[in-house]
């Protein structure tokens, strides 16, 4: 068979990217991983930010171009890295988000067998694996964290992997939101390995120092977005509704689409992912558009609210919600829409949401001062990082605009 000519894609952050020729252009050619050109990055967020429309596929050649800069750097640092393990790392940072369910991580626990989106990737992976003849073995291995060469897991999965580097980047260019906009070129320029783990040199302290920043403002300011979480919440709403309904035996429109994932119908994970596969952000719009219409009142109305952007009211609070507080509104809704204790929970939620920008517990950030390895929340000379580290809770609850 005649080689795959070169591809180039023209990628709005870095510009033009090389996909190399082989197994890594078979397997993005691949439908499972065309899949995620229908899955936005940002799942909801563009009704708040109009430009975050970007998708899962972007992402991940982003991420992979950012780990082939990051070999060339490493390479150029004297660390010995093979082309079968520079290929096995590039494939599994290109496949690490090959699982994402539909709207990213709205839906990921609540109507998918309660797998997260790594345990789905890992099977898309395994299914592939069997496909290209075992060629991905080396890449699961990375992936799993299980290769000898420890340092490229971190890159795959870290406090500076390459995906947190591209969506960092991506997403602050995609949203307009510019302080989330980070030195991705000079974090990998700075890049060393030392002792089988990932370092930074000590010159590049100032840009981990803006990465951190960085990554706490975008949390706030557009993964946990309030209005963004209030349109998150409306749809896991729906699905919990549409699956109370099918466990009632009560038929409606396109219930049968997820029957086999309500039930976890499946003699094997590849015939749970073949489904899997089948379903993308297109497919959740048009069943909730033929919701709008269906009997059952509660699922029209939510169903209706999110096509139409008539999203919940949220309030945020540092302190949990008094409970009385809670009951009060609950029972002024149940008059107001005429509706059981039961389904109060519907139009009326609370919980909590929390991050924290920085987490030295299972991976750390290492400064390279000259012999000397130093955690960066040590090695910081201007910034309190222990800040940066430390998780903050914020408690909402949501609830109809009129109420």
């Amino acid at each position: 068979m005649p080689k795959n000519k070169k591809k180039i894609i023209n990628d709005p952050v870095y510009g033009f990217i090389n996909i190399p020729e082989g197994l890594i252009f078979d397997l993005i050619e691949h439908r499972y991983f065309q899949r995620l050109r229908r899955i936005r990055q940002l799942g909801l967020t563009y009704l708040v930010y109009p430009g975050a429309i970007h998708s899962r596929f972007q992402h991940s050649i982003g991420a992979m171009h950012l780990t082939s800069l990051a070999i060339e750097v490493l390479r150029g640092n004297g660390q010995e890295i093979t082309e079968a393990e520079a290929e096995g790392l590039m494939i599994a940072v290109l496949l690490h988000d090959i699982g994402h369910t539909p709207f990213s991580h709205g839906l990921e626990k609540n109507i998918f067998s309660n797998l997260s989106h790594e345990e789905f990737s890992l099977k898309f992976m395994n299914i592939l694996n069997e496909e290209f003849n075992n060629k991905l073995s080396l890449a699961i291995s990375i992936f799993k964290g299980e290769y000898k060469k420890k340092f490229l897991h971190q890159l795959v999965s870290g406090q500076l992997d390459m995906d947190r580097l591209d969506y960092l980047r991506r997403d602050s260019f995609f949203t307009g939101v510019h302080e989330g906009t980070i030195g991705s070129d000079r974090i990998i320029q700075m890049l060393k390995v030392v002792d089988d783990k990932l370092v930074v040199e000590a010159k590049g302290i100032y840009s981990i120092e803006k990465f951190l920043i960085a990554r706490r403002l975008m949390y706030w300011q557009v993964y946990l977005h309030k209005t963004a979480l209030a349109a998150e919440l409306l749809l896991v709403k729906i699905f919990e509704r549409v699956k109370e309904l099918y466990n009632r035996a009560e038929k409606f429109a396109c219930s049968e689409m997820f029957a086999d994932f309500f039930e976890s119908n499946f003699k094997n994970d590849k015939e749970l992912i073949e489904k899997y596969s089948q379903l993308d952000d297109y497919d959740i719009y048009w069943v909730i558009k033929q919701w709008i219409n269906c009997d059952d009142k509660i699922l029209s109305e939510l169903s209706a609210n999110l096509i139409y952007r008539k999203l919940p009211k949220i309030i945020l609070s540092k302190e949990k919600f008094d409970e009385d507080y809670i009951n009060t509104l609950k029972n002024k809704l149940q008059k107001q829409l005429k509706i059981s204790e039961h389904e109060v929970k519907y139009f009326l939620f609370n919980g909590s949401v929390s991050n924290n920008a920085y987490s030295n517990i299972d991976d750390r950030i290492n400064i390279l001062y000259k012999d000397e390895i130093i955690d960066i929340s040590d090695a910081s000379d201007i910034l309190n990082l222990s800040i940066l580290s430390k998780v903050i809770k914020k408690h909402y609850v949501c609830t109809p605009k009129n109420l």
